[in-house]
């Protein structure tokens, strides 16, 4: 039996005065955040959430997220967390799809009002009974006509709350993901999956218990935000520092303040950091602090690496993984060569082999393959979808998609992604799912979608667009509707409108001819 929230529990009994999470001037010790995670269980059970039913979440990184997150666990429910920039329309999908009893959804602001588009697309979807508006005070009525704020939905709850526990592989979260295929799909990872990878995380990084303080940059709703972040840190007592959107002189400022230990982010994120080391900045104290940076997302040009080592006199180890393998597949050894550009060795419990298109497995040495990965990290399947997880799962082994290489030390490298997939600030972008978007505009014929290189994103989101006849539409518009209808790190920055597309002899788009 097992319940993820036991990284919560376990480290609340052993450290309860330890902060937990800080954000801001605020600071929220373990036994306060299990007291109020515990709240939002006994909430949920009466309100009628049982044992495996579905819950989302949508939350930048503010304290509720890991409270609702170990409280929607506790109660025996399984998380969805949800990208905080989704749009109406996109969060009705999700609902809809993940089949949902109840959705979290934190206010928002001005300029990302996450409240109104969640409750616009719960309003869409008939079997979601139930709404929570996280606002940013508890006490606050409810800005939005019709819904119950959490803090009104926790009045009277107990602190004192007993897990439900599970079969270790029964589902803790659906994150979702998309593929070449066109819609998100919901990938099931389990307690265990989760549980071992956060304890197996803490081995490779050599976390001692209470100790750590970690500067959570990365989304908690990303995999690797929650993993890494969210569930190793709990499950080591080390505090959390969080901030809700990343800056780079808010994120060097914080880790000067809070003596932060540990930093994990994708490569821009350390292209920013480097960036804002201004004058007034003390790099020396945050580098006597800093124990361990690490870093996922895409492949870190050797520059960043060597001046990361240079300013803050640490080595980042480089690691991969995916949603579906929880996320954590493979790292830098940290007491061994480093390999830069390399995605590292495969942690713990974890395999990894080269295939080609038929599952042949390839032994060769720096021969190109499609990474395959075994062990306690995979997924259990993608939600309601067996004939896709038939496609990527055979004998316990799942086919990631990426193309790579091992040398003859064993390390693995990526060579490319495979098919057509776009990664923007290390978000997944797929460009089938934004080509069909784009095709809704009334004056759009034919789209197509690819990835160009970018300075600061690793890639930008260009479109190339064939007008229907007579339509009048300038580029700029294209952009402006589909930052309306899209996620912020999906709609397209870059569009061309083009008299026709390059064409395979079969009539498929030749999109590398695009550029």
């Amino acid at each position: 039996m097992l319940n993820l929230s036991i990284l919560l529990e376990d480290s609340a009994r052993t450290n309860p005065e330890r902060a937990a999470v800080v954000l801001g001037e605020q600071r929220l010790t373990y036994a306060q955040v299990n007291a109020a995670a515990n709240q939002v269980a006994g909430m949920l059970v009466a309100r009628g959430i049982r044992p495996g039913d579905k819950v989302a979440l949508s939350c930048p990184n503010l304290p509720y997220f890991p409270i609702v997150y170990y409280g929607i666990l506790k109660a025996g429910a399984v998380v969805v967390p949800l990208n905080v920039l989704l749009k109406g329309r996109e969060i009705a999908y999700h609902l809809d799809d993940s089949d949902a009893k109840a959705y979290f959804c934190f206010q928002g602001t001005a300029d990302l009002p996450m409240g109104t588009e969640g409750f616009a697309g719960f309003g869409q979807v008939e079997h979601c009974e139930h709404f929570f508006l996280i606002t940013a005070d508890p006490a606050a009525p409810s800005p939005i006509d019709g819904t119950e704020t959490l803090g009104a939905a926790l009045t009277g709850q107990s602190p004192v709350f007993e897990p439900v526990l599970l079969t270790e592989t029964d589902p803790a979260v659906i994150l979702y993901t998309s593929g070449t295929t066109g819609q998100a799909k919901g990938a099931e990872l389990s307690h265990s999956n989760l549980v071992l990878n956060a304890l197996t995380c803490n081995r490779l990084f050599q976390t001692v218990p209470g100790t750590d303080t970690h500067l959570a940059v990365l989304p908690l709703f990303h995999s690797f935000g929650s993993t890494v972040n969210m569930n190793a840190g709990f499950a080591t007592a080390s505090t959390l520092v969080l901030l809700p959107r990343f800056d780079a002189e808010a994120a060097v400022q914080l880790l000067e303040k809070e003596n932060v230990t540990f930093f994990a982010g994708v490569p821009t994120m350390y292209w920013g950091l480097l960036n804002a080391l201004t004058a007034g900045v003390d790099v020396e104290r945050i580098a006597r602090n800093m124990r361990r940076a690490v870093s996922g997302g895409s492949s870190l040009p050797i520059e960043i690496i060597r001046e990361v080592k240079e300013r803050f006199g640490v080595t980042i180890l480089e690691g991969y993984g995916l949603s579906e393998t929880s996320p954590v597949a493979t790292f830098s050894d940290p007491n061994g060569d480093p390999r830069p550009g390399s995605i590292g060795i495969p942690i713990w419990g974890v395999e990894l082999k080269l295939i080609d298109e038929l599952w042949n497995t390839i032994d060769a040495v720096d021969e190109i393959g499609e990474i395959a990965i075994r062990g306690h990290n995979i997924m259990r399947g993608y939600y309601n979808r067996p004939e896709a997880t038939a496609e990527v799962m055979r004998d316990g082994w799942f086919r990631s998609g990426d193309l790579g290489r091992r040398d003859k030390d064993g390390f693995y490298y990526i060579v490319d992604r495979a098919k057509d997939m776009i990664i923007r600030g290390g978000f997944n972008v797929y460009p089938r799912e934004i080509e069909e978007v784009l095709m809704m505009h009334e004056a759009v014929s034919l789209a197509a979608v690819i990835g160009v290189p970018d300075p600061r994103h690793g890639e930008e989101v260009k479109a190339f667009v064939i007008l229907k006849p007579g339509a009048a539409v300038t580029e700029d518009e294209l952009v402006e509707w589909g930052k309306e209808q899209m996620a912020a790190y999906k709609y397209p920055r870059i569009v061309a409108i083009v008299e026709s597309l390059p064409m395979t002899a079969t009539g498929k788009l030749l999109k590398r001819a695009l550029s």
